[in-house]
């Protein structure tokens, strides 16, 4: 483990979960949704090919970032999602949640040397875990239509102010205001709309169809990419290159998705056109592994 990896890690209390309140049963669901975000991310980082992304194979559009950035970011963020379940089995306020995400940040810029791997998750998967923790609380059946009712009953008031701030910090916020688009504030503040109601029935869809895990990620991602205002996208190739992105994943969506049999080659050409374009869809990268998430988590741990 390298230095800057264990000053980052020092910085998580362990209190929140060793104290008297906090049953074995309670401690074991945290680490459990913990690792599940963790594995989800980086089932993410290992899908392949995903237009303009990073993954094992290559850096997609991007010079400033590799595989091992993301390992060693998501390394890094490992207690922060065991953390925020349990903050959110506790229902501690909105801004309590952002405390810890602030802080989880800060753990990935000084794993990843200043480089921003993970700032999205950071936000939509970690208040996903709050919400599961929520439902945990309330005892509520841990379906995703109850996960994105929790986040809304809990934390929704906090959220939409929250996207009221006029802090332009991020490109992603700057891209927002730039080309007067919404950015991943208000889609938390909406309950992720594009989780719940586009990419999770994407995903499902395609399993059901019979087709492979693999298939039905590159399903629900390219019909993220088709959806979405990618803020990612906007920052590096403006609009033109936001119409790039949703016109090749139409166009791969109106042939069949991975229904038809070329579309391996179909994802790989634009691929090679987002690279030749420098546009990356990290937006849409960080609502899929949300989506995943939010699947294995209704799978595991709804009652029967």
């Amino acid at each position: 483990m390298s230095a800057s990896t264990q000053s980052a890690e020092h910085r998580w209390p362990t209190a929140a979960l060793d104290d008297k309140s906090s049953s074995q049963q309670e401690r074991a669901f945290c680490c459990a949704i913990g690792r599940m975000a963790v594995r989800n991310l980086y089932a993410e980082l290992s899908l392949y090919p995903k237009p303009g992304l990073v993954s094992l194979i290559d850096n997609g559009s991007h010079d400033d970032m590799t595989a091992v950035s993301f390992v060693r970011s998501l390394f890094s963020l490992r207690h922060y999602f065991i953390h925020i379940t349990k903050a959110g089995i506790d229902t501690v306020s909105f801004k309590i949640l952002k405390q810890l995400g602030i802080e989880a940040e800060r753990c990935m810029l000084t794993a990843t040397c200043g480089i921003n791997t993970h700032r999205g998750a950071i936000f939509c998967v970690g208040m996903l875990c709050a919400a599961i923790g929520a439902c945990r609380a309330h005892r509520i059946s841990l379906s995703a239509q109850a996960i994105r009712t929790t986040l809304l009953m809990q934390w929704g008031v906090a959220l939409t102010t929250h996207t009221q701030t006029n802090e332009a910090k991020s490109h992603g916020q700057k891209a927002t205001i730039l080309h007067a688009v919404s950015g991943a504030r208000e889609e938390m503040a909406l309950g992720l709309p594009s989780v719940f109601e586009i990419a999770l029935p994407a995903l499902q869809k395609t399993l059901a169809a019979g087709r492979s895990w693999d298939c039905a990620r590159i399903d629900a991602l390219f019909a993220l990419m088709a959806h979405i205002s990618d803020t990612n996208v906007y920052h590096r190739g403006g609009a033109p290159g936001a119409d790039t992105v949703r016109s090749h994943a139409k166009n791969f969506i109106a042939l069949g998705g991975t229904a038809n049999p070329e579309w391996h080659l179909r994802a790989l050409e634009s691929h090679r056109t987002f690279i030749e374009k420098g546009l990356s869809p990290g937006g849409a990268a960080d609502l899929l592994a949300a989506t995943c998430f939010v699947h294995e988590a209704t799978r595991r741990f709804m009652r029967k």
